[in-house]
């Protein structure tokens, strides 16, 4: 039996750049040789798109995109097709797409952006479709629909640009200090301010602003933040709950990529009621916004034991230490048989 082509997309025009080199490099190392071909799309800082044949280590070292390894490409708009085209000097070379893998953080990748090239050009899509993913990628909108599905979410108002500063600053102290301001459309924690008084929200929106057009002004939830790994289309397999323990500030870039002052319980602290309540409101808010393939669901559960919706990432960190993987392997799923299910589940759609 031939070894399907899956494309596997990653770089990007997108501050998470550096970080979907790294979980591009775990899914092509964790891919079965025997069943896949990874077929390799890289897209430069600069938004250029290459297919890269060289060593998978100049992936994770960001040494990928050079002219010995890269030639320029782009796939195939031809529903019929399902091809990606290398432009060769003299001339233009055609590989068969069986399903595409984008592994793509933040904007201009996990957004719905790239999901809708793929489905304009008919090639299967491993993960989320584009409108989950921009839904997924809107804090504001994703959290309407979720408050409309019966689960709570944190209390909230949006800034345009265009908005009075005084009228802002209002709204804030009706919501109370300490509060978050964040683009209404970034990962990673990007341009995500952490306010504990009025003086420092001018600065705050400023930084949201420099992401993204919109921003959002979010109550603060006491408690700490919970996060379900889901996998499937129609049956879904939830991992176990983990718990993020905070010393002091947020969950910010830092801390998700270093841990300097903070630390992942797997499984979470808490009790196994309040576990099976986690997964059941995750698997809700999977099915709320569209959710395909795979999805990080991450919650609060505040001080009365309350759960509060956060967000969901429709592309989660994919290296062997993430907490997507980690979770699906505190249930008896390696990173292996997660990468072969989550590919399955795009091909047999």
């Amino acid at each position: 039996m031939r070894k399907l082509n899956i494309a596997v997309i990653f770089g990007g025009l997108s501050p998470e750049y550096g970080i979907s080199l790294e979980s591009a490099h775990s899914v092509i190392s964790h891919m079965d040789a025997e069943k896949y071909a990874p077929v390799l799309i890289g897209i430069s800082s600069k938004g250029d798109w290459f297919r890269f044949d060289g060593d998978i280590e100049k992936i994770a070292r960001d040494t990928w995109c050079n002219s010995l390894d890269c030639i320029p490409a782009a796939l195939s708009l031809n529903r019929t097709a399902h091809t990606l085209l290398v432009f060769h000097p003299d001339r233009t070379e055609v590989i068969s797409i069986d399903a595409a893998f984008p592994v793509l953080h933040g904007r201009n990748g996990e957004d719905g952006t790239v999901q809708g090239l793929l489905e304009l050009a008919g090639i299967p899509l491993v993960g989320c479709g584009t409108l989950s993913s921009a839904l997924c990628m809107d804090k504001d909108r994703a959290h309407r629909l979720v408050r409309a599905a019966g689960i709570p979410v944190p209390d909230s108002f949006v800034l345009e640009k265009s908005m009075d500063a005084e009228k802002a600053l209002a709204q804030a102290e009706g919501l109370g200090y300490p509060l978050f301001v964040k683009p209404i459309r970034a990962g990673s924690s990007f341009g995500i301010t952490k306010v504990t008084d009025r003086r420092k929200l001018p600065d705050a929106i400023k930084l949201a602003f420099s992401y993204d057009d919109q921003a959002v002004i979010e109550k603060n939830i006491t408690g700490f933040e919970v996060g379900c790994a889901i996998m499937g289309n129609d049956d879904l397999t939830v991992g176990e709950v983990d718990e993020i323990e905070l010393s002091s500030g947020f969950f910010d870039f830092a801390e998700k990529y270093t841990l300097k002052t903070s630390a992942i319980h797997l499984p979470a602290r808490i009790s196994k009621e309040k576990a099976e309540e986690i997964k059941k409101t995750a698997r809700i808010i999977y099915r709320v916004l569209g959710c395909r393939g795979f999805a990080r669901v991450d919650m609060f559960l505040d001080a009365y034991g309350a759960i509060v919706f956060n967000e969901v990432n429709t592309i989660p960190g994919f290296t062997s230490h993430s907490r997507f993987p980690n979770m699906m392997k505190a249930i008896g799923i390696s990173f292996e048989q997660i990468i072969s299910y989550v590919i399955e589940l795009a091909v047999r759609a």
